[in-house]
């Protein structure tokens, strides 16, 4: 951390010395409770004074959990800096936790770089279980109903045939090869600005494509269960260090841009103009209703656009990694698309229902290529005693979702690549999450319990279409000089492939036709 060569060795010293004494105050107090209470913290592998097992999760973080649940069983516990984990590898215990005991383990820690300094106590990710809470998700629940998802409906089909006109035209008709990386990104990015501030972009070049993608990128970047120390050492807090200055400054980004957006909306409805239905302009409307500040709005809008880009996006970019190397796959797919579709139309949203090895693909490609390997951590708000283990109040509760999304017992030969496993699961995500039996359901990419993105039926809409559209356009193929690889990734908290080209070639001439170029 460069910023702490600003302070002199003494001082430097003083504080590693009073964080030492504040990690064995700790260590302390649970090892007092836990006498106390009769239990034990569940077993774990011991860290490093001061930093715990932060080191341990630098590089590839889900494969030491997956190692870790092996060694330690399906609930273990580690630290980092001051803070105990526990994570939970087993659907049963997230049934039995986060569910079935959701009133204990539906809070958020107050991290300080992700809740206090980016979205200043604000938004439905990042809020504590409490009546901020309550009213945020509501409010964001509103614009995430059946009824209104099907509303947006037009809109996600238009983006999703924008996105494979673009990267025809941009290949040259699949004569160069090309990252459709950011392509899927700006088709999220349009949806969820249509939804949050009634407007998208019209070109992949356009500044606000840039700013907002780069912003979602930083974001995760930063503030990740495992993508700093800042948020486990409380006396970084009070030093200068890169990750507070960087946190700083995205919160100020984000007030800037997603300030400049509302601002506009709120011109134009002070002045009578007529603008389209949005999250943004009912929020404007019904703020005195609502005790909404202008920073409410602000990062309510601002975590919501941030929110419903990077998790879509990233499921997209990974099936585009992906399905190059598996031709035998797309030739199935392509048969049930012209079985339904037949060459003269795109793929509608209503296709689904009649597009089984489709459904099946998108939930393989989830269960893979989960962008969150550990969502977004819950945390308990009082002492709980499980199978004799004792989980004290305040302990971050991570979901070892890679961990659970390779067992073979529930995904038999879990690392190969096989929609047909998803065949005759004909459920939604939502569905899915609902069924009384944990083990059946499909995987645990939007979450779980109280805390389960309320997004996730207009993220399933979005990437089925994205991915029916790219599937009936194009024949997707991995370049022999350029292999993709699918086991390295970029991000720290969200995963996306590594940038990579593939060759799109379409499929017949009927594409051009559909596609009016």
């Amino acid at each position: 951390m460069p910023a702490l060569r600003e302070w002199n060795a003494t001082t430097v010293l003083a504080s590693l010395a009073w964080a030492g004494a504040l990690c064995l105050f700790l260590f302390f107090t649970r090892s007092t409770a836990k006498s106390v209470s009769g239990a034990r913290i569940p077993p774990g592998p011991r860290g490093w004074p001061i930093i715990g097992c932060f080191t341990h999760l630098a590089k590839y973080p889900e494969l030491t959990l997956d190692k870790w649940a092996k060694h330690y069983g399906s609930l273990f516990s580690f630290t980092i800096g001051n803070q105990l984990f526990v994570a939970i590898s087993d659907p049963n215990i997230v049934k039995d936790l986060v569910i079935t005991n959701g009133a204990i383990f539906s809070s958020r820690k107050d991290m300080y770089m992700k809740a206090q300094l980016v979205f200043a106590r604000r938004g439905v990710t990042a809020t504590q279980y409490n009546d901020t809470w309550r009213k945020h998700r509501r409010l964001a629940a509103m614009f995430l109903t059946t009824r209104a998802v099907a509303a947006y409906m037009p809109g996600l089909e238009r983006e999703a045939k924008e996105m494979i006109h673009d990267l025809y035209v941009r290949s040259q008709a699949g004569a160069l090869p090309i990252n459709p990386q950011r392509f899927a990104s700006r088709a999220s990015l349009n949806n969820i600005l249509t939804l949050t501030f009634g407007f998208r972009t019209e070109s992949i070049d356009d500044q606000l494509v840039s700013d907002s993608l780069r912003l979602s990128r930083e974001f995760m970047n930063t503030t990740g269960p495992v993508a700093n120390l800042v948020d486990f050492i409380p006396l970084l807090q009070k030093l200068p260090n890169h990750m507070a200055t960087r946190g700083r400054a995205l919160n100020r980004e984000l007030v800037d841009i997603c300030g400049a957006m509302i601002r506009d909306i709120d011109a134009a409805l002070k002045r009578g103009d007529p603008y389209p239905d949005c999250m943004a302009k009912y929020l404007l409307q019904n703020r005195e209703g609502e005790h909404l500040d202008d920073l409410d709005i602000i990062v309510l809008c601002g975590a919501f656009m941030i929110g419903g880009v990077e998790t879509t996006s990233s499921v997209k970019q990974w099936f585009a990694a992906h399905i190059p190397t598996l031709p035998e796959v797309q030739a199935r797919a392509r048969a049930e698309l012209d079985s339904v579709c037949g060459r003269d139309r795109l793929p509608t949203a209503e296709d689904e229902a009649k597009m089984p090895y489709i459904h099946a693909i998108v939930k393989e490609i989830e269960r893979c290529h989960n962008p969150f390997w550990l969502g977004t951590p819950h945390m308990n708000t009082e002492d709980y005693v499980y199978n004799g283990f004792l989980i004290p109040k305040d302990t971050v509760i991570v979901l070892n979702t890679w961990n659970m999304h390779h067992n073979p017992e529930r995904h038999p030969d879990p690392h190969a690549f096989k929609p047909e496993r998803y065949i005759d699961d004909s459920l939604t995500c939502a569905e899915s999450a609902n069924l009384a039996n944990p083990m059946e359901r499909d995987h645990w990419t939007f979450g779980a319990g109280r805390r389960i993105c309320p997004g996730m039926a207009l993220a399933e809409r979005e990437i089925f279409l994205a991915v029916s559209h790219l599937l009936w356009a194009f024949q997707m193929d991995e370049m022999p000089e350029a292999p993709i690889d699918l086991k390295e990734y970029d991000g720290l908290s969200g995963r996306s492939p590594v940038p990579n080209r593939i060759r799109l070639t379409p499929r017949d001439e009927l594409v051009a036709t559909i596609l009016g170029v």
